[in-house]
């Protein structure tokens, strides 16, 4: 069953979070997942949520998307992530 990271972020350090974006782009094919949605404009139909950029990754299951959330080559991008951006992510199965 296909899984979902989707993440709502906050750019805090463009020029570093372009760096991040060119590094993790390789860690998520690695891992058989590929982006469905990377930042394009988001428009809330309800609710008080206030997206900022909003990234969908899909992966062949949740243990795919688990293996490159703890893998040692996302590892050690996620820290500019950290660093450049304030993030929520969630995992979710699909159908």
């Amino acid at each position: 069953m296909a899984a979902y990271v989707i993440a709502d972020i906050e750019v805090i350090d463009a020029a570093r979070y372009e760096e991040y974006k060119k590094l993790a782009a390789p860690t998520v094919a690695a891992h058989g997942g590929k982006y469905i949605v990377r930042g394009g404009p988001a428009e809330v139909l309800e609710g008080p949520w206030s997206p900022g950029r909003v990234v969908v990754l899909q992966f062949d299951s949740v243990e795919r998307a688990r293996e490159w959330w703890t893998s040692d080559i996302y590892d050690s991008v996620k820290g500019i992530r950290h660093s450049s951006a304030k993030s929520k992510l969630i995992l979710v199965e699909g159908i």
